[in-house]
Order: C-alpha cells, then sequence, then structure tokens
C-alpha cells in the first residue's frame, strides 16, 4: 500500500521527477512512500541504466523518458525538467529514486508553492541531525563549509545549498536557463544561483536524512571534483554581476 497523507489540495497540477541511473533496487520503495493526493503525475528519465529500472517504472506506471547514452546526473534533470514543463506542471519536485531522501515530505514542499509563500523550496538535511543520519563527516563539513562560503558570496541565509530534494514553481524553471548548465552533478548548485540571481522567492523544511547499502552514494573524488565546480560557479557569478565576463550561465 503506498503512504496516505492528508495534504491541502494543490494548485494547478503537481509533477514529481525521478532522476534515475541503476534505481531497481529502490524505486519502487521510493514510488510507494510518496503520499498518494500529493502529485497528479510521476515522471521517471532512465539515464541508460544496465538495470530493470524501466520495466519497473513501466510496471508502476509512471511517465517513462530513456535517454539510449548516459547523459549525466545534470543531463538527466535537464530531460526532466523539461518533459514535465511540456505535461503542463505547475509545480514540479524532484526526488531521487533510491530513496535517500523521504518521500513522505512531498507535501509539504508542494504547500508554500502552492499557498503563494515561495516559489522554490529546498528539503535541507541541515534543519536535522545529518550525522545521525548517517551522513559521512567529511561530506557534513564540506557541505557546511560550501554553503557557508555560498551565503556570504550570494548574500543569502540557506541552511545547505547540496540538498537533491526540491520543488519548484513552473515560472521558477521557466526564467532560467538551465539548459546552459553541467551535465554533471554541478548542475544542482548551478541551478540555484540561477533561481537566486533570478531573485525568486526561497523556503526550507527539514528532511531526515538517510543513508541505505542500496542506495547511490557520490564517493569521496566525485564529491572533490562537485566542490571545486561549485567554486567556479561562484566565480562565474562575481565575474557576471561585475560585469567583467558576461556568462549565459545566468540570461
Amino acid at each position: 500500500m503506498k503512504a496516505v497523507k492528508p495534504v491541502p489540495a494543490p494548485r494547478g497540477k503537481v509533477i514529481v521527477v525521478m532522476p534515475a541511473y541503476n534505481a531497481a533496487l529502490t524505486l519502487e520503495k521510493t514510488y510507494r512512500e510518496i503520499p498518494e493526493g500529493s502529485y497528479d503525475a510521476i515522471i521517471l528519465t532512465d539515464d541508460a541504466s544496465a538495470d530493470d529500472t524501466v520495466r519497473i517504472a513501466r510496471n508502476l506506471n509512471l511517465i517513462v523518458e530513456e535517454h539510449p547514452i548516459n547523459r549525466g546526473y545534470g543531463g538527466n534533470q535537464k530531460t526532466c525538467y523539461t518533459r514535465a514543463l511540456r505535461e503542463g506542471a505547475d509545480i514540479i519536485v524532484m526526488l531521487h529514486p533510491d530513496n535517500q531522501y523521504d518521500p513522505s515530505i512531498v507535501p509539504d514542499l508542494v504547500a508554500p508553492i502552492a499557498r503563494g509563500e515561495a516559489e522554490v523550496v529546498l528539503a535541507s538535511r541541515m534543519l536535522g541531525s545529518p550525522i545521525r543520519g548517517g551522513m559521512p563527516l567529511y561530506k557534513f563539513v564540506a557541505n557546511k563549509v560550501l554553503t557557508g562560503v555560498e551565503n556570504v558570496v550570494l548574500g543569502t541565509r540557506f541552511s545547505e545549498f547540496h540538498t537533491g530534494y526540491r520543488a519548484f514553481s513552473r515560472e521558477a524553471l521557466e526564467q532560467v536557463n538551465y539548459f546552459a548548465n553541467s551535465d554533471d552533478f554541478v548542475f544542482d548548485n548551478e541551478i540555484l544561483v540561477q533561481l537566486v540571481v533570478k531573485g525568486m522567492s526561497f523556503k526550507e523544511i527539514p528532511v531526515p536524512t538517510r543513508y541505505h547499502h542500496d542506495s547511490s552514494s557520490v564517493g569521496f573524488w566525485r564529491s572533490c571534483v562537485y566542490g571545486l565546480g561549485i567554486l567556479g560557479t561562484l566565480v562565474k557569478y562575481l565575474l557576471h554581476v561585475k560585469g567583467i565576463r558576461h556568462d549565459s550561465l545566468f540570461d
């Protein structure tokens, strides 16, 4: 049985998007934990998985987009958002199918946008107890340091810039040139910087941290590359806002 949680009637059409890569072990569990009535459709974009992700998604009657070749995490999100907008979404929730983030709070991500209180809602692990939830210490420290640097540079006050669990209004996604972003993991950060530049309103809600043996995880060296990518994005931002070098990322 799917989880059932009372939710306010959403404003417009709510679509959950899942960027998937080899998610066969966790996809159905993630799907079952999304409360009924909190969404109108679920889109799964499969990034050339080598397992049964697509078959399971079709058995669950999800809308499935398939990449014939692997396009990367950022490239996957580009397809997710484009398809969701084409399907008429008014609110788009990005949820990883690896079950690291609690699917039961989808209604909590949707509600502030539906009420007109925010255009972007972030599920922050740092508002909870990420270490007790299994987050490796090096990831916790790196998250806090990078978030602090970004807050200083961008003039924001986020508790976390690096959550992969977000909700967007249609208008927010239509305001940014997300096709100019990386096809790798730094896409997550680039789109947030773009939304800050566009003056979008944000809200954060807490989400428990869940690390499982069958969930995907970015290793130490990929995390280092991601961190360098974030610093590179901040350099581009500073050069752009100071008029030194125009960057299409912020168009």
